[in-house]
């Protein structure tokens, strides 16, 4: 008897993730599954992905996507009772999904009308109650559609026309789908998705509860999160040995341990002071010799970071690449861990004099004190590169800056304090003073290194944290509190992170990296 090739009865189907390439089928399915709303744009998709990438979900049959959803994560509790869709989301961006949020928050489910016999929608549903209980959230949300109340409008109210729909007198496509997976309807809110004609732009308000969550009050209830900043304000004079340099190091990283910082900041190029000694006059030649001391210098920042127990924003060295020269900024982690990023926009002094080559990757950095960004000196004055840093969860960007003038310190300061206030988030610059005489193309150095936050009441009336004296070799010690920002972005007197109009302007990452 021969065997029966059971391979062609298959028909393979998968929940998964989404990735990228699969954005094209998202949005043609949503053109499919909601003919007369809006769907979803590109952007927005990508926003999903780079953000909470597990929290979006399809359904992939014989290789084609038949559905999909997408979810962030929030403290449903601070936001208002009649809060839209438009809120919820941050337009569709997701761009205020909170990490450490207790609630699940669905915001789309779509299935290809013809694959709707197949139980799509439960698989689904089953995914996201997956994924909060691996998450330990306390229950999922969603905002669902009554799609079928525009026929009866006319004769009773959306709360009516519910009560009827638990009864089972009347069916609704979404509303009796959900009722039966498990979610019990909390309220009505009037006004949640203006494009959702056929619901009269209502919907329900539901919640599952995740009857395995395990309460952790640290989580959500936690008072302050205060994070210790101390910036050095280091002087740039000659030296004779690499000795030299790796003791004056030392004794700033010991200053800050003192102070049970969790940071310690230099500024950017102050490795340049090992040029003092190393007598090579071209600029060019000079910096390819400073090149030769990375292993050096990360050897140093590493062991002090551990030995401190400190975190440590390294100021930038000028490394070597493919025979290219970067101005690279690194993050040495107390855990011994390393991270680095190269300045994105070369100053037309460092490409005249050093022949720097231009970085092309934005990075936000994992620590034990929440996520940090880094951005050299001239990169602060990009406002676009703070803003995709926040999006990507960054509460602290570090300035590392050398400035030869006031007008050219004024520059790093004025736009750092700007990118604290348009992002609601901390800032800090650390920079060079003093001067190298025996070295080409090292102007004298100007500073008052500083730590900002955004203005409103919770934070220092002026927005300054705290500042170094000017032009001084000294250190400046402040604390920032991480949960005074959380709570301030979702209500603060002013909300630049939730108020942006996403209908009319965007930033996009070109993704080079």
């Amino acid at each position: 008897m021969s065997e029966t090739d059971m391979s062609k009865y298959e028909k393979k189907i998968e929940i998964r993730n989404i990735f990228i390439e699969d954005i094209d089928e998202i949005i043609a399915l949503g053109r499919v599954c909601f003919p007369n709303m809006d769907p979803w744009k590109r952007e927005q998709l990508l926003s999903h992905i780079r953000i909470f990438p597990e929290g979006q979900i399809c359904v992939e049959y014989e290789g084609k996507i038949v559905g999909s959803c997408s979810s962030l994560i929030v403290n449903f509790d601070e936001y208002d009772d009649q809060h839209t869709w438009d809120t919820i989301t941050d337009h569709g961006y997701i761009t205020n999904h909170d990490p450490s949020g207790l609630n699940l928050y669905g915001i789309e489910v779509m299935v290809d009308p013809e694959y709707r016999r197949m139980k799509l929608g439960h698989r689904l549903y089953e995914a996201r109650k997956e994924l909060a209980v691996r998450l330990n959230l306390e229950s999922i949300i969603i905002g669902g559609r009554i799609p079928n109340y525009h026929k009866y409008k006319d004769e009773m109210t959306a709360r009516e026309y519910v009560e009827e729909v638990e009864k089972h007198n009347i069916y609704d496509p979404v509303l009796s789908f959900q009722l039966l997976q498990g979610f019990k309807i909390k309220r009505i809110n009037t006004s949640y998705l203006p494009d959702d004609k056929a619901s009269d732009s209502m919907a329900t308000l539901m919640e599952w509860n995740n009857v395995d969550y395990r309460p952790k009050s640290k989580r959500i209830y936690r008072t302050s999160f205060p994070v210790r900043i101390c910036v050095v304000q280091y002087m740039m004079k000659k030296i004779d040995s690499y000795e030299d340099f790796s003791t004056q190091v030392q004794y700033y990283v010991d200053v800050a341990a003192d102070f049970g910082s969790d940071f310690a900041v230099f500024p950017e190029i102050f490795t340049t002071q090992l040029m003092s000694y190393l007598e090579e006059k071209r600029p060019d030649r000079a910096v390819r010799r400073l090149a030769t001391f990375t292993d050096q210098y990360i050897e140093l920042f590493t062991q002090l970071a551990v030995r401190y127990n400190i975190n440590i924003v390294g100021g930038t060295h000028f490394i070597e690449e493919d025979g290219d020269i970067y101005n690279v900024g690194f993050l040495f982690r107390r855990d011994g861990t390393i991270e680095k990023q190269s300045k994105l926009h070369v100053t037309p002094n460092e490409k005249k004099w050093w022949g720097i080559a231009e970085g092309n990757e934005i990075n936000v950095f994992d620590t034990d004190c929440g996520k940090i960004a880094i951005q050299v000196s001239y990169d602060i004055e990009f406002p676009e590169l703070s803003r995709i840093a926040v999006e990507q969860g960054a509460n602290i960007i570090f300035v590392p800056f050398s400035a030869e003038d006031r007008q050219s310190y004024l520059r790093v300061r004025y736009c750092a304090q700007a990118r604290a206030i348009e992002n609601q988030v901390y800032t800090c610059i650390a920079g060079t003073v003093g001067n190298l005489t025996h070295v080409e193309n090292m102007d004298i150095q100007y500073a008052q290194s500083g730590i900002f936050s955004p203005a409103d009441f919770e934070f220092a009336r002026d927005g300054i944290v705290g500042e170094c004296d000017a032009n001084v070799d000294t250190v400046v010690v402040g604390d920032v509190d991480l949960e005074k920002l959380r709570r301030s972005r979702n209500s603060g007197s002013m909300r630049q992170l939730r108020d942006r109009r996403h209908d009319l302007y965007r930033i996009e990452w070109n993704g080079l990296s």
